[in-house]
């Protein structure tokens, strides 16, 4: 009789049921829900007034809405008929990143009462009850397996029901854009808990497969999300209520996006480093100054907008060609050290150009201010307008101008980035030596980017010019505390996503209405920057919004290692 020595192994530990950590989240969830309909503090002295009861303040219903999203994830998870179509792609991540927002959102201002009011005996019952309620469902959360796999393909809805959709979500998106630029400069914890919260849901939207889903959406239905877009766009300054104040943040964005659509063309496309971009921006925006009316102007004229559109845009058109045609040859950094030369030179040959160090031209350092408003077919576009009994401010005018040069600009960019000339950019960009090797004149094709992009961005700069009313030199450096310059640019483009349309558009309106919430960040803002884009190469190095190419170079081994698990789960299900 043999006796079996082998020694047995302890079996392995097991945590808690998923059931039963999705059902903490649900609790935790309902427990901040519940929170934000108490007082927080007993002071009004906090900003946004936490001191009521049963009526939500700003900040609240951003805890509010970050424990809806997390609560609707959390049973969806559980197999809640109806709400399973939000995680085609898998709940558990969505959940996490949701639960873990709410949860940085509500102790960012739970935190905030306590440094403001100076002790934690302000806070009331309700902040307590908030930070517990997100903690547990951050803490349950985090402790899910991950259930990611290949989302199933959606069953096909009824048209009706599809253009209700698009409608519903570009409704969403005015309301959520909106309440963000609308946030009172007063109160920087409302900015903070709102751009927590938004960032933690884009990516628990993304890793549940929902947007995913509603772009194949999109996709189907090209006109009515064209629509809707314009739609969306259209109706910013008729809910604005508190004047123009606001409507001035968004014609900023737009100009802002623009142009880095522009460097969009040269970096993103042609993958030509340019460092003084902005110098573009500048040359056009000072040629519609001089032809516009100014009484500064060394010239004395005024011509129609239509004509200072085109001065400004063939001028930077020419100083584009100068620039680029010695220089274009160099690559990489070379390039890169000639363009930010570029800029600088510009900027100080506009302060010197005052009648003592050179002609008087520019006005020197002082810039050319009361440039006048624009007038079309006799509409002033410095002044108010009443719309369908909705009185529109002055700059609400220049807003529906640059929606328009946007327009123009994304079709530019879509039209081109799909040419001949739009692959030979790209070819350069991947290999310039094999795309040469391959017929391509490498020279000439550069030259036509940068051309482009320096005509688009003194197209911007033309408008920028009358919404400003005045040109200085010092609005165009390389790098400062307001955007645009040329550092903000070359970020937006990276951090958005270069070689799209909507990347750069995203990240300039985020490198733009940061610094305009957080003045009180303004000493520290380039090093945030820095400290996010070196979390944006770790983590996400293809850009928030990303091509399918640059999506698959970054992320080829996550492509192949899934269908393994796919094919694992298949078996497994069989």
């Amino acid at each position: 009789m043999t006796t079996n020595t082998t020694p047995q192994t302890a079996p392995a530990k097991q945590g808690p049921a998923p059931t039963a950590l999705l059902y903490a989240v649900v609790a935790g969830s309902l427990i901040t829900l519940v929170s934000a309909f108490l007082a927080w503090t007993w002071t009004p002295e906090f900003p946004g007034d936490l001191t009521y009861y049963g009526s939500p303040a700003s900040l609240q219903y951003v805890t509010l809405i970050g424990a809806v999203l997390t609560l609707a994830f959390a049973l969806s998870a559980l197999g809640v008929k109806g709400l399973q179509w939000l995680t085609p792609a898998g709940s558990h991540k969505a959940v996490r990143f949701l639960a873990l927002g709410n949860f940085l959102a509500t102790g960012f201002t739970v935190i905030s009462i306590v440094v403001v009011l100076g002790k934690i005996a302000d806070l009331d019952p309700g902040a307590y009850v908030a930070f517990v309620g997100s903690l547990i469902a951050a803490l349950a959360a985090f402790k899910l397996p991950d259930d990611t796999h290949k989302a199933a393909p959606a069953k096909p809805l009824p048209s009706w029901a599809e253009i209700l959709i698009i409608t519903g979500v570009f409704a969403l998106g005015l309301y959520v854009v909106t309440f963000g630029i609308d946030t009172d400069d007063s109160e920087p914890q409302l900015f903070v808990a709102y751009l927590i919260t938004l960032g933690f849901a884009a990516f628990g939207l993304l890793k549940s497969g929902l947007l995913d889903r509603f772009s194949t959406i999109t996709a189907k239905n090209r006109q009515v999300t064209l629509i809707g877009t314009a739609a969306a766009a259209i109706a910013f300054p008729f809910i604005q209520q508190s004047g123009d104040t606001y409507t001035l943040i968004a014609v900023n964005i737009l100009i802002f996006a623009t142009v880095a659509l522009g460097l969009n063309v040269v970096v993103g496309l042609a993958g030509l480093l340019d460092l003084g971009y902005v110098a573009f921006l500048g040359v056009g925006a000072y040629a519609a100054a001089l032809v516009s009316g100014s009484t500064a102007s060394a010239f004395g004229i005024q011509l129609p907008f239509w004509a200072a559109v085109i001065v400004g845009a063939l001028a930077s058109l020419i100083f584009g060609v100068v620039i680029g045609a010695p220089t274009l040859r160099l690559r990489g950094d070379y390039l890169a050290i000639v363009t930010l030369g570029f800029g600088e030179i510009f900027r100080i040959a506009m302060g010197n150009l005052d009648g003592q160090s050179g002609p008087d031209i520019t006005n020197g350092p002082n810039g050319i201010p009361n440039i006048p408003h624009l007038e079309l077919f006799g509409w002033n576009f410095g002044e108010s307008h009443v719309v369908g009994g909705i009185t529109l401010g002055a700059y609400a005018n220049y807003y529906f101008l640059m929606l328009l040069v946007m327009a123009l600009v994304i079709v530019i960019f879509a039209r081109a980035g799909n040419s001949r000339i739009g692959r030979a950019w790209v070819a350069i960009r991947e290999d310039e030596t094999a795309a040469e090797a391959m017929g391509i004149n490498g020279f000439k094709v550069k030259l036509i980017a940068f051309a482009l992009g320096a005509t688009l961005a003194g197209l911007a700069g033309t408008v920028q010019a009358h919404v400003n009313s005045t040109v200085v030199p010092e609005n165009y450096v390389f790098a400062g505390p307001v955007p645009p310059n040329s550092a903000f640019l070359l970020a937006a483009v990276i951090l958005g996503g270069m070689g799209t349309i909507r990347g750069p558009i995203l990240g300039a309106a985020l490198l733009f209405l940061i610094p305009a919430k957080l003045a009180f960040l303004q000493d520290y803002q380039l090093l945030a920057f820095g400290i996010a884009l070196i979390l944006l190469m770790r983590f996400r190095p293809e850009g928030l919004i990303a091509n399918k190419r640059a999506k698959l170079e970054f992320h080829d081994d996550e492509t192949t290692d899934q269908a393994p698990t796919d094919l694992a789960t298949a078996k497994a299900g069989a």
